[in-house]
């Protein structure tokens, strides 16, 4: 079987809605995962004064 012309392209895909990409919601239902976001939010604060205790 031989083709006569080049195969078509795949049809571009559809547009993501912009009101669906800006949900930068940071959502923390339950008391566990509100205690490991606060936990990572200090280890980043504590991590970053100990390296500039170690950098001088």
């Amino acid at each position: 079987m031989v083709r006569e012309s080049p195969a078509e392209p795949p049809p571009p895909p559809k547009p993501y809605p912009a009101e669906k990409a800006r949900g930068g919601e940071i959502i923390l239902r339950t008391k566990a995962r509100k205690t490991i976001f606060l936990a990572g939010l200090v280890g980043c604060v504590v991590l970053a004064f100990l390296i500039s205790l170690f950098v001088r």
